[in-house]
This record gives C-alpha cells, structure tokens and sequence, in this order.
C-alpha cells in the first residue's frame, strides 16, 4: 500500500475536540521540514538542471492532476510577477484550466494527454517536465514524464512514496516521504504541503541562480499595485542612498522597474 494511503495514526476524529484536532494536524505537520530537508541533495540536482538548460533558453514545465497540478500551476503563475520572467515556468492540470477551480472525472486517467497538452507549447530539449504526483501513479502524469523523456527533455517530479512508477520514470527525482495523512488519504495536507514547499525551493532558487535577485531583492518584480511600487521605491533608495522617497519613486516609474532604476542612476551620477 502506498505510504499517502495508509491509515491514519488518529481514529475516531469525529469525537475529537477542535483543540484535539488542531493539535494533531500541527503534530503531523510538523515532520515536514524533515523530510523536505532530507530530500535536498535530490533537490539540488534537478535545479542545477534547470539552471543550466534555463540558461539556453529553456523552460519548465509541471504537470500534475487535482491537488497536485494546482500547487504546479500555482507556483508557475507566481514566477511573471516576482521576478519578472513571462513563459519560462508553465503549469499544467489534468482536465484543463477548467479544473483548477473544479474537478474534471477521469482527467488523470488518461496516460497520453499529458505529452499533448505539453506539445502545445512546442518543447524543445532544453526543457525540463517536472511530474507532480504524491502517490507517485497518476497516469496523465505518469505518461507525460515518459513521453518527456523520450524525446530527449530534462524529467523530474516530486512524489510523496517511495519506489513509486514515477520515481523510476524520471531521471531526476524527488522523493518526500510523509506518511499517512491525518485524515486517511487525504494528500492535499502532508503530501500537499511538502509538495509546495519543495516548488518554492525549486523556482526560488532557479531565479535566484539566474541573476533575478540583488542582494536578497526582487529588482525584477512587476509594478502590478501601490504595495509593489512602495516596495520598489525603498529598494532604490536603499541600493542608491538617495533620501528622498519622491525622487526615488520617480525613477522606478521612469525606468519601469527597480533594476532599471538603479542601473540608470548610476550612469546618470556618472
């Protein structure tokens, strides 16, 4: 039986008190840091991955059904607006934008859509497919890491059991092991949870291995709202030194971004 599916370490939850309830959700939560840190030497090599073939002019893609292809979609959408990188990380979900919001039956099942929604976007070599399944089987997954790697991309995936069908199907694997769930298969909490952590450490440090961080800065990030202006306009006044938060502002909305502002400021003083 797959670790994800085991029975739960708790019985009889109905009869538990809210307190009861959220203290063990927070004991098993607790294991992950763990488990996530014992899965970064795995980690590190599928990012080192990307980094290289990144560089080239690669992509990343990650696919995953249900719980899973949402936590990859929702890491890829994050990419744009904080390092300002448009189209270089792409998620993808069983059954289709759609079922991001709503669960489409029998998406996952299907072991050969997986490899036709990343055709779409015409992979090249440089690419890297990263398969996003905590129990390690979906097949919609399952069969696009295959395909992926047949054609000749980069293959990772992040699975919460060990020796599972997609562990062994992807030359880079990570592999975090939590457990049985508090409620009995229920991957969208340990599994879910070690799975995001792991996408935050995956495309953080891409970026950061990429140049788009300065210091421990965003300096590519998008204007998208009045926080993110604030926020560039102390980072040039701290890089710069120049005291005045008007003048500052007025150079980020100038050059259109922090990077840009600092590296004009600089040639301008010159």
């Amino acid at each position: 039986m797959l670790s994800t599916e085991q029975d739960s370490r708790y019985s009889n939850l109905e009869d538990m008190s809210t307190l009861a309830l959220l203290k063990g959700i927070n004991n098993e939560d607790r294991v992950l840091t763990r488990v996530v840190r014992n899965s970064i030497p795995q980690i590190e090599k599928l990012v080192d991955g990307i980094v290289e073939r990144m560089g080239r002019g690669g992509r990343v893609f990650y696919i995953g059904a249900g719980t899973s292809g949402r936590l990859g979609v929702v890491d890829a959408s994050e990419i744009a607006p904080t390092y300002g990188v448009r189209d270089k990380f792409i998620g993808l979900i069983a059954g289709g934008d759609g079922a991001i919001r709503t669960a489409v039956e029998g998406a996952e099942d299907n072991t050969t859509q997986g490899w036709k929604d990343i055709l779409q976007y015409n992979p090249a070599p440089d690419d890297t497919v990263i398969g996003i399944a905590a129990s390690g089987t979906t097949p919609y997954v399952l069969g696009a890491v295959n395909d992926a790697r047949t054609h000749g991309l980069l293959t990772g995936c992040i699975t919460c059991n060990g020796g599972s069908p997609l562990e062994l199907a992807a030359e880079l694997p990570v592999v975090a092991v939590v457990g049985p769930e508090f409620v009995t298969g229920s991957t969208r909490m340990k599994a879910g949870t070690a799975t995001k952590l792991i996408l935050n450490m995956i495309s953080t440090t891409v970026m950061i291995r990429l140049g788009h961080v300065r210091g421990s800065k965003m300096v590519d990030m998008q204007l998208s709202n009045s926080k993110l202006v604030d926020r560039g306009t102390r980072m040039i006044m701290e890089a710069t030194g120049i005291t005045s938060y008007s003048h500052a502002r007025e150079l980020l909305l100038k050059h259109g971004g922090v990077r840009a502002a600092i590296e004009n400021y600089g040639t301008s003083k010159a």
